[in-house]
């Protein structure tokens, strides 16, 4: 029998559903999903297993113009995914405009030889003429690139795009164990649940200036305690995460105590608390702490 094994990373612009469409394919829920763009500020490995083949897909945050230090290091990550991979799943909406300056990033970063699928998402709420025009759009971009619409969301046509990339990915040995999910730690994976509560219930510039930090993870046989830092930029960011009388981060708190605790399968104990970063993301020392630079 022969085992294929490949790097296959998805890129796109901010909220184009790249983290829903690679949770959508490994079955699991490893990247956060919010409405609000940037939510995805690491390189995101999950991984795909069956007999024959093991895809190790990479979630990468959103293609944008860097305002700041944080937001290089983040397309820092892009570039990377380009280099490394077998195959790119370069993933748009019918909306969104097929842009020429997305084929002159992949061709300046990437590998010559990743294959790249061309992934139209969320057209069940396209219409299908639409649909039809960006599919001849990209193809011109693109020429001999496959262009595949889907709903990543309803899993829609992800067999079909499964299918292609296990064509795509080069014959190898697994490159990780088997049964491995994820390159990431779990004390990752706690921060950004609680990151994406306050993704959630937080406006304006106040969840792009937060940073969570678990500073502890003890597990006895019968529950976790996990002590967390959210970070912030200004003293007047730390007062709005914390509330009135404390009541919206225990609302964060609560929220993500049932989300780790289904996470993990066990009772979680979980204790938050703010501290002020002054200008974090434009701070080399503070990225690199935080895991933004090597």
């Amino acid at each position: 029998m022969t085992h294929k094994s490949g790097f296959v990373n998805i890129i796109g612009k901010p909220n184009v559903g790249k983290s829903t469409l690679m949770n959508a394919l490994i079955g699991e829920k490893l990247s956060i999903i919010t409405p609000k763009a940037q939510t995805t500020r690491h390189r995101i490995l999950g991984i795909y297993n069956d007999e024959e083949h093991q895809i190790v897909f990479s979630d990468t945050p959103g293609i944008i113009e860097p305002n700041y230090k944080m937001q290089e290091s983040m397309m820092k990550f892009v570039d990377s995914a380009l280099e490394d991979a077998d195959v790119i799943v370069l993933i748009t909406e019918a909306k969104d405009k097929a842009e020429q300056n997305i084929k002159e990033r992949i061709e300046k970063a990437k590998n010559k030889d990743a294959d790249i699928l061309v992934v139209i998402n969320k057209i069940d709420l396209s219409q299908q003429e639409d649909v039809l025009v960006k599919i001849k759009e990209w193809k011109e971009i693109f020429p001999g690139a496959e262009v595949i619409p889907i709903s990543a969301i309803a899993g829609f046509n992800l067999e079909k795009l499964l299918m292609e990339i296990k064509d795509r990915i080069p014959k190898n040995p697994p490159y990780y164990s088997k049964d491995t999910l994820t390159n990431k730690s779990m004390r990752f994976f706690v921060s950004e649940i609680i990151r994406e509560k306050i993704l959630k219930h937080y406006r304006k510039e106040v969840p792009y200036s937060v940073e969570v930090v678990v500073d502890e993870y003890k597990e006895t046989a019968d529950i976790i305690r996990i002590k967390s830092y959210i970070y912030v930029s200004r003293e007047s960011q730390k007062i709005i995460i914390i509330g009135q009388q404390g009541k919206a981060i225990k609302k964060v708190g609560i929220e993500a105590r049932k989300d780790i605790e289904e996470f993990v399968s066990k009772k979680v104990y979980l204790e938050l608390s703010v501290k002020v970063r002054k200008d974090w993301r434009d701070d080399p020392k503070e990225l690199k702490r935080f895991g933004y630079e090597e």
